[in-house]
């Protein structure tokens, strides 16, 4: 099978653009094939086991279930990712979370000596494993309920030779009582009335416990995150989290009503409400 017989086969059930960017992403991420290979059709060449791994890729595909678990990788500011179906596949909006706070500490002339930073759901370990490559004088912690999720995120620790320490915790009922300077979260945020919007490939293959929330409390876990936050973050230490915009101004007010300061939001690339901090 070629790149345009690929594409061909994935033009009917994606648009275009995407089975044409999903079709290169599978040559070069498996096969290690560019833009100018495929142009000189190196895709031709590739081995009897080759073709039947890639015939077993398209059908996955086809499928409609998302690339980066049929490759097992994701990308994340910068860095290649491990993933699979007990992890969410990490999304640009948390990279721009990420930014956000290592900006901040930037300005504040830190590069996180010493400072004490949690992550709060991590998932596939990308938000933990972006602060600690890029603070490496920081104590970087990171939970999740999920022992399947905790595996996967030491993997791509250790992958990237970073420090980070990953622990088993339930962010609703958390028993731990260490203190942080930071905490950051991307919780689940989704109402389950929104399911009808979403596409497939999420619905049908991605965590459904990392992503929704009752429709009558769209603030649940942020609200146990900040009632914790106000024992476990020592004083003027900031809250992070990505949020959902239809919750932005509740939340808002739930965290002005608990005592913090400085709540602050911000959009993402596409103009939505995506991202709040505030401080303790």
């Amino acid at each position: 099978m070629t790149y345009n017989e690929l594409r061909r086969r994935l033009a009917h059930c994606y648009d275009e653009g995407e089975a044409k960017a999903i079709a290169r992403l599978v040559y070069e991420v498996r096969y290690g094939l560019t833009l100018a290979d495929l142009c000189i059709g190196k895709d031709t060449q590739l081995s009897a086991n080759d073709q039947a791994e890639l015939a077993e890729i398209a059908r996955r595909l086809e499928q409609r279930e998302p690339v980066q678990y049929v490759l097992g990788v994701a990308d994340f500011c910068g860095r290649q990712l491990e993933v699979d179906s007990r992890v969410l596949i990490p999304r640009p909006e948390t990279e721009e979370l990420c930014r956000w706070l290592l900006d901040a500490l930037a300005a504040e002339h830190t590069q996180g000596d010493g400072q004490r930073l949690l992550d709060i759901g991590t998932g596939s370990g990308c938000i933990a494993i972006t602060l600690a490559a890029a603070l490496p004088r920081a104590v970087v912690t990171a939970w999740d309920i999920s022992p399947g999720a905790l595996t996967v995120a030491r993997r791509n620790a250790r992958r990237h030779h970073v420090a980070v320490t990953f622990q088993q915790e339930d962010a609703l009922k958390p028993a731990s009582t260490a203190r942080y300077d930071i905490m950051v979260s991307n919780p689940p945020y989704i109402l389950n009335k929104e399911r009808a919007r979403m596409d497939a490939n999420v619905l049908d293959y991605e965590p459904h416990t990392a992503l929704f929330v009752p429709d009558d409390d769209g603030l649940l876990f942020y609200r146990a995150i900040a009632r914790h936050a106000l024992t476990a973050l020592d004083a003027g230490g900031w809250l992070y989290f990505e949020i959902n915009p239809l919750c932005a101004d509740a939340l808002q007010q739930l965290l002005r009503d608990m005592g913090y300061g400085h709540v602050d939001t911000r959009r993402d690339q596409f103009g939505k409400l995506r991202m709040l901090r505030a401080r303790r």
